[in-house]
């Protein structure tokens, strides 16, 4: 029994000796494919939105349900709007932002590289420009308001900068006629006259444009231009609300209203983790994917408003869809699994060809020491043959005795012994050639 352990010891020894260096060669492998590993996502998340009443609100909380069910907590803040989302992102107090299309201005150079560290994951849904006005007079022009007194929405909303660029492009002066209302504020001053126009941006069924439309004596401007504003400011887009779409009975709108819509995207800081982006995708194409009033389905998300780079997350989205592990794993599942690829898969690339050459280097480490031996002996029977000296026979035997007590101590794995026994056959024969040649002197 102790014999055998003794040689499983001894066959555990050889083998760390030999395999060593293939360890330390795959840990090293180990190291420098961790530097390419993503470290795991953050289980909790800021997204920076706006009113608690608006669109972008009412879209994160259906997220942040979304993103719960693979244990991403999601924390929604408000905000005025799309400017004070660009500037929470910029400083990292929020990760994801709603901004709204236009927003940031295009680049003069448009080979110019972008320094933001923000990147885009598309285009959400489409956010239609309603101008509502008092009046009698049919206006179809922006230009017709001039003089009037306008809302244009909050400070720090997208809104009110782009209805300053819509204005500024009509001719129109920046001045006190242009009020900061927005939402049911500004509907309920435009009922009362106490305004002429107010700019509003939101969806068909939100309470301030249903309000206003069935509204006695509220208009919606149909813009006659719309064609143009879309040549001028490439991020808008020419939409039609329906004649008779609003009220079936009352036959209103009377005519097709032409409206102009930006987009909302989805803007993240370029640091978020590229599986938690996949994962908002995922969200955004649940809720948003579906058929809507101005949309077709599987329309959004999408790449429309080129403002900011497309994040390559999404690109690879856009085209093949969700990463493969995601769609059948859990996601911290797959996430686990593809940090361990990214590790294991080079480190297999060094152990295969390593592990082939491994055991014809053990047989040589276990070979080598018998084959000393026999270089010895080789030397010893070449001396006994062509300068045998009676006068050092004593030395002769002490040397066959060393090394036939040498090749008995040899440890070998029991694989090897053979050629243990074989080494003390052929010391015996030397010692037979000394033993006639002692007889012939």
């Amino acid at each position: 029994m102790m014999a055998k352990l003794k040689a499983g010891l001894l066959s555990l020894r050889d083998l760390f000796a030999t395999a060593w260096w293939i360890i330390l060669i795959a840990g090293i492998g180990f190291v420098v494919a961790y530097q390419f590993v993503q470290p795991a996502p953050p289980k909790k998340i800021v997204i920076t939105t706006g009113a608690d009443s608006g669109a972008y609100y009412q879209f994160a909380q259906r997220y942040a349900t979304i993103l719960a069910r693979d244990g991403i907590t999601l924390e929604v803040k408000t905000s005025a709007g799309s400017l004070e989302n660009l500037e929470r992102l910029k400083s990292d107090e929020a990760q994801i932002g709603f901004v709204q299309g236009g927003v940031i201005p295009p680049k003069d150079d448009p080979d110019e590289e972008d320094d933001s560290g923000l990147l885009s994951l598309g285009s959400m849904f489409y956010e239609p420009v309603w101008v509502f006005y008092r009046g009698e007079r049919k206006l179809e022009r922006l230009t017709d308001l001039k003089g009037k007194r306008i809302a244009i929405g909050q400070e720090g909303s997208g809104v009110r900068q782009l209805a300053q660029q819509l204005l500024a492009a009509n001719e129109i002066p920046i001045g006190n006629n242009l009020v900061a209302l927005s939402g049911l504020k500004a509907a309920e001053e435009l009922q009362q006259g106490r305004i002429d126009a107010a700019f509003v941006i939101a969806a068909e069924r939100a309470p301030v444009v249903q309000v206003l439309l069935r509204s006695p004596g509220i208009k919606v401007m149909s813009f006659s231009q719309a064609s143009a504003y879309q040549r001028r400011f490439p991020f808008l887009t020419k939409l039609t609300f329906p004649h008779g779409v609003a009220d079936l009975v009352r036959d209103f709108p009377p005519e097709d209203i032409k409206l102009l819509a930006p987009t909302a995207n989805l803007i993240v800081r370029d640091d978020l983790h590229p599986a938690l982006q996949s994962l908002l995708l995922q969200a955004a194409s649940e809720v948003h994917g579906k058929n809507g009033f101005f949309q077709d389905p599987g329309e959004f998300p999408a790449y429309k408003d080129q403002m900011l780079p497309l994040s390559p997350e999404a690109a690879r989205y856009f085209k093949s869809g969700a990463p493969f592990l995601q769609r059948y794993l859990p996601f911290w599942l797959a996430v686990l699994a593809d940090r361990l690829i990214v590790m294991l898969v080079p480190i297999f690339a060094l152990l295969i060809p390593l592990l082939k050459i491994a055991p014809a280097v053990y047989t040589w480490r276990v070979r080598s020491k018998v084959f000393r031996c026999y270089g010895e002996l080789k030397f010893l029977e070449d001396d006994l043959k062509n300068h045998f000296d009676p006068a050092r026979l004593q030395e002769y035997r002490e040397r066959l005795d060393a090394l036939d007590d040498e090749a008995a101590s040899l440890r070998v794995p029991l694989g090897f012994t053979d050629l243990v026994y074989t080494l003390r056959e052929h010391v015996n024969l030397v010692r037979s050639i000394l033993a006639k040649r002692e007889a012939q002197a």
